[in-house]
Parts: structure tokens; C-alpha cells; sequence
């Protein structure tokens, strides 16, 4: 489904908010010099037949996988690029990713944690070249839960680099990569240890701005394919391995999330049947979210309101007195798989590589951990503030040329006392504020009042009685 094309420049958005999309001369020559500080120490690792799952055209490749079977259940072999390898602490690329957190993904441009030459070259799994990496061996039972896990520092070579599209398309034919043919078998599996949990898995589906060969941008739902779903499931599972481990040892860096209020969840059960889902008050949330379409208006619509259930996430360090519980994965979990996009994973992951051995915690981790977690903390939000600001100015500068205009739409909320509504417009997919308050649920047509591509807002009326 798509929105009006129109052209766009996304360069301001940048600018108001301080995003960093380029580095200095100093730091892309350190990041083309970089080598492996760690080289000595490696197990070699490159008969394993891993290959990486991404979007289309994606280069900054953290992790690879291979499933195999086992006679007992599974075993998951899950290789994540070794950031920690090529930065030295203490240098400017350390710095520089201190100051930055994470990437942040504009429609027309990434603004990278690190330099492209350590990204999307040096430190990215590429297929058919040897690189660094941390391993995780699981092993899995036979309904998919955790048994034991290891990880240690080794060389890999991915074998290929598959996306998205293709995977589906071989899922659909019988001929998914060998290396992966066990992932929709596993993943279903993990699913299901997700309800056991009464984990809150969102499967929001992309609502992206997609760059058209003439330059002009459109709004897009990218369709939400199961082998998306399943290949999350491995990271959440690796990411819920270490903060396991952090917790049974007290150290580390948690990824954290409070419970939705008995209020939230009221709201979104009532917001859940008014988009025309079936929710009774005792079906389990998680559940239910599960079944849900993600790909359609109405699916990517109630998986946006279901967000406002998983408010608050953040960082904290592991405490072995209270407990950091990530509400929605339904137990502890950490942030391990994305290092070259994320910097709270390269030192997530010497923790659990000490934890691991048996041996101290580097100091540069320790000494550095406040502020990792509060560069984290800003990162976040920043890419939140950000994201948030591209959709709007899209949806405002596409709809503008429809000010007047009727559309479909349906009530989520309504607000009698601030004469207000919460509506989804069906055809474009848009979330927007309207003027009045008809009944939550109700389904009519609404008039697009104003489009102000300055502010970044759009809003339509709800017609008179």
C-alpha cells in the first residue's frame, strides 16, 4: 500500500535535530586502518555454513546463522561481527560512537555509529571473506527452550547473504538455504515459548519512505513476511541468553521495560475492536497479537497502538537484588546482536564474554558503562524523535494537495470533553488527530482540513451531524 508520491528533503529534519551524517577525514582513515586486536585468541569457526539475513541492499551485516539438528531438539549457531575487535578504547572511534549510540536511519540517508569502512566493510559479515566474530552456540529442547549456551570469540566466513524477499519467496517454494531451512521450524517454536512467557511481540510492520528512481519519496507498508519474524526470534533468544546471564551474575547491562498499566490495556482492548479485531477482556494480549495480520492497514494499525502497551524501555545495569524484567519479552534480556549499529551491544558483549570465561570484566567496559547507558538513553530517543518527524513531514507534505478531500476512516479513540478523535484513515494509512467525537469504532467518511507541511501536522474533521 502506498502513499502519494511527492519530493522530499529530509536534510532539515537532521539539522533541527543535531544528527551527525558525516564523519571527519581522521576518523574514516582510522576506521579503513583497522585490525583485529583480538586475532591471536580466535577459534577458527569457518566451517560453519553461516549465512546472513537482512533487508534488501543491506551491508552493515551483524549477525549470521546456521540451525542444525540435534537428537534432542537444535542447535543454533549464531555469529555476531566483533565491533570491540576494531575499536580501541580510549580512541576517537570510541569516542565518536559514544557521542553518537546508534545509527539512525533517515529515508534519504543513514547516519551511521561508525564509519563505513568499519560498518559496512572491515567489520561487516560479508559473505566469502573472513571476519571476527563472537559466537553463540544454543543449544535448544524440543520445544524450543533453552538448554545451555556458550559464546566465545572466533573467525567466521559467511557463505552467502540472503534477504528477505528472496527467503520468503524459497519458503513458499521448498527451496529455503539449507543453512536456514530448520528457521521456520525454530522460530515457530520460539513463538510459542513467547506465549508460555506472555512476551508482547509487536511484529510492527515498516511504514517506511522509499526513495523512487526520479527522487521523489512515498510512504510505504512493507509486507511483514513470517521468515522476518522468525529470524527476530533467534536475536531476541540470544539477546535473552545474556541477560540471563547477566542477572544470575549480577553484572552486566540489562534492556528493560515495565509492565503496561491495567489502564493501557483497557484501552488498547477497546482501540483493538473498534479497528474490528476480536479481543475479549481474558484473551491474552500477546496472543491475540500474534494472530493478527501485521501487513494490512487495519494490522499495522492496531500493532501502532499496541506500542503505547511497552512505554518506558531503557538501560540499567544488572542488579542481582531487583529485578530488570523486559516486560515485553516476558524475562531479562540485553542487548547483544547489532554492534555495528547499536553501541550498547559491544559492551554488552564483553560482559558475557568474562561471565562466560571466568574472568574479570575488562575496566574499560566497567569504567565506561554509566555512559554507554546514558548515550543509549539519548540515542533512543533522538531516533524516535526523528523517525517520527520524517513520517510526519511525509504524510503532510504528500497530503497537501488533497486539503477538502473525503476519506474512509474509523474512530480508535474519542475525547467528548477536548472535542477530539483518534481515527485511522484507510486508503492512504494515516494515524491523525480529527475534530470531533463521534463513538469509538464508528466508520465514515472525514475531510483532510489542513496539511501543514511547515509543522509537520495533518488533520481532518469529522463531518456534521
Amino acid at each position: 500500500m502506498k502513499l502519494y508520491a511527492a519530493p522530499l528533503n529530509f536534510r532539515g529534519i537532521a539539522e533541527e535535530f543535531s544528527v551527525p551524517t558525516g564523519f571527519t577525514p581522521r576518523l574514516h582513515a582510522e576506521a579503513a586502518a583497522v585490525c583485529d586486536r583480538y586475532a591471536d585468541g580466535r577459534r577458527d569457526a569457518r566451517g560453519i555454513p553461516l549465512v546472513t539475513v537482512d533487508p534488501p541492499g543491506s551491508k552493515d551485516l551483524d549477525q549470521a546463522v546456521f540451525i542444525e539438528r540435534t537428537a534432542t531438539g537444535y542447535r543454533v549457531f549464531y555469529a555476531i561481527a566483533d565491533a570491540a575487535a576494531f575499536i580501541e578504547p580510549g580512541g576517537a572511534l570510541e569516542a565518536e560512537s559514544l557521542r553518537r549510540g546508534q545509527t539512525i536511519y533517515l529515508p534519504d540517508e543513514p547516519a551511521r555509529l561508525h564509519p563505513e569502512e568499519l560498518s559496512e566493510n572491515n567489520g561487516s559479515l560479508l559473505p566469502g571473506v573472513d571476519r571476527p566474530a563472537v559466537l553463540w552456540t544454543i543449544e535448544l529442547d524440543g520445544r524450543g527452550e533453552v538448554e545451555r549456551f556458550h559464546l566465545e570469540r572466533v573467525l567466521v566466513r559467511s557463505n552467502a547473504r540472503l534477504n528477505y524477499e528472496k527467503v520468503h519467496a524459497d519458503h513458499l517454494a521448498g527451496t529455503m538455504h539449507p543453512s536456514i531451512e530448520l528457521l521456520p521450524e525454530v522460530g515457530r517454536l520460539r513463538e510459542a515459548s513467547a506465549l508460555r512467557r506472555h512476551a508482547i511481540n509487536l511484529r510492527l510492520p515498516a511504514q517506511r519512505v522509499a526513495v523512487l528512481a526520479d527522487g521523489r519519496f512515498e510512504l510505504v507498508i512493507e509486507p511483514r513476511h513470517g521468515v522476518m519474524d522468525w529470524n527476530s526470534e533467534i536475536s531476541l533468544l540470544t539477546g535473552m541468553c545474556a541477560g540471563q546471564l547477566m542477572k544470575e551474575h549480577g553484572t552486566g547491562i540489562l534492556r528493560t521495560l515495565r509492565p503496561a498499566t491495567p489502564e493501557a490495556e483497557v484501552e488498547f482492548r477497546a482501540e483493538a475492536r473498534a479497528l474490528g479485531h476480536h479481543l475479549d477482556d481474558d484473551r491474552d494480549i500477546g496472543e491475540f497479537l500474534l494472530s493478527v495480520d501485521a501487513t494490512g492497514t487495519r494490522g499495522m494499525a492496531v500493532m501502532r497502538e499496541a506500542q503505547k502497551l511497552l512505554r518506558g524501555a531503557g538501560y540499567a545495569r544488572a542488579d542481582p537484588d531487583r529485578a530488570e524484567v523486559h516486560a515485553g519479552i516476558g524475562g531479562y534480556y540485553a542487548h547483544v546482536t547489532a554492534p555495528l549499529r547499536r553501541l550498547v551491544d559491544r559492551f554488552a558483549t564483553e560482559y558475557c564474554l568474562a561471565l562466560v570465561e571466568g574472568r574479570e570484566v575488562p575496566e574499560w567496559v566497567v569504567e565506561r558503562t554509566d555512559a554507554v547507558i546514558q548515550a543509549m538513553n539519548r540515542a533512543s530517543n533522538l531516533a524516535n524523535t526523528v523517525d517520527r518527524a520524517c513520517l510526519n513531514l511525509t504524510e503532510a507534505t504528500v497530503l497537501a494537495p488533497w486539503v477538502g478531500h473525503n476519506f474512509d476512516a474509523v474512530v480508535l479513540t474519542s475525547d467528548a470533553e477536548r472535542d477530539q478523535a483518534r481515527i485511522l484513515v484507510a486508503d492512504p494509512p494515516v494515524l491523525a488527530e480529527c475534530l470531533g467525537h463521534p463513538g469509538q469504532g464508528t466508520q465514515a467518511k472525514v475531510s483532510l482540513i489542513r496539511a501543514d507541511v511547515a509543522g509537520r501536522e495533518v488533520a481532518f474533521a469529522w463531518p456534521a451531524d
